[in-house]
């Protein structure tokens, strides 16, 4: 891994928290994508760090992509493995370490991340990926929390099996992060499997809620939930149209309502009444979690009123 800013000694970078998304095999829906795009789109960001990406991945496994233009082909788009910096809408930083997830050399790029960590005290390590699941698109989309925080994980999962499974690098780095001694959680969201290879930006909202709880961000999500029920839309007069998908989907309605009734939930957004916070509460919230930073008082009396992130930057990954 190479480090690539000069703002290394900033003590405000210490104590973040950083949020893992890589796009792997189990991307169903698109959901690093749609995340990804949403997070630069909306927040500011700096390149921290970047790893050689031609020493750990196989091309002819995850082909990148390149245009042809009729007579020749150009924008190729090579792969990358990025650490940024963002910030909040709310004027709070946390590290994202986005891009393709590696093929080749998990130990050494997960011993590099934690060199990473253990720099920059990182006090969470939160990441979402996202499965093809049995599941309707009518209904909320379903989570299996993991980890080791289990204020962060107890009574979240609608489905928590065992079982044996192939392995992904955030599964591997959840391990080793245990083992170390950090705080680490991740969420597995459940993607309809008829919807695995479109866009389905509700997963990529509950992927944001879920991450954006747990690391107590305010994470963009108002352009997905858009783009969401238009899609909600468009899919009810599809199937509405065609007598086997709406079986199908009645389906899993019934098996997803069965298991609901069978497990109770507990949401990160509630309190322990399992009352919504108001909007008092929320500032009141926002405010205590700045007051725990060196000097955020003074910030937030500076700044209570500027309100947002710097002009949004690109996805670096298009």
């Amino acid at each position: 891994m190479t480090l690539v800013s000069t703002n290394l000694d900033d003590p405000s970078l210490q104590g973040l928290g950083m949020y893992v998304s890589l796009r792997g095999v189990s991307d169903a829906g698109h959901a690093h994508d749609l995340v990804s795009n949403e997070l630069f789109g909306h927040l500011s960001s700096e390149l921290y760090a970047r790893f050689d990406a031609d020493e750990l991945v196989v091309y002819t496994a995850q082909r990148p992509r390149v245009s042809f233009l009729g007579d020749h082909f150009a924008g190729y788009q090579e792969p990358r493995i990025e650490i940024y910096l963002m910030t909040d809408a709310l004027d709070r930083k946390f590290w994202f370490l986005t891009g393709v997830e590696p093929d080749l050399r998990w130990e050494r790029t997960i011993a590099e991340l934690l060199n990473f960590i253990d720099a920059f005290n990182v006090q969470l390590v939160s990441g979402t990926v996202s499965l093809p699941m049995p599941v309707p698109h009518t209904r909320p989309v379903g989570v299996t929390a993991h980890g080791n925080r289990k204020d962060l994980t107890e009574n979240i999962s609608t489905w928590s099996p065992t079982a044996e499974t192939p392995s992904g690098l955030m599964a591997l780095l959840e391990i080793r992060l245990n083992d170390a001694g950090r705080d680490v959680v991740g969420y597995s969201l459940h993607t309809p499997h008829y919807l695995a290879e479109s866009e389905y930006p509700a997963v990529a909202v509950a992927a944001l809620e879920h991450v954006g709880a747990a690391l107590k961000l305010a994470l963009p999500t108002e352009k997905l939930r858009e783009a969401g029920r238009l899609i909600e839309s468009q899919l009810a007069e599809q199937i509405e149209g065609n007598n086997e998908v709406k079986q199908m989907v009645l389906g899993f309605e019934k098996r997803f309502d069965e298991h609901a009734q069978e497990h109770e939930r507990r949401s990160l957004l509630l309190d322990e009444d399992e009352n919504m916070p108001n909007a008092e509460e929320l500032g009141a919230s926002v405010e205590d979690f700045l007051a725990t930073i060196d000097n955020s008082t003074d910030w937030l009396n500076a700044n209570r009123n500027t309100g947002g992130a710097d002009s949004p930057s690109g996805d670096p990954e298009q």
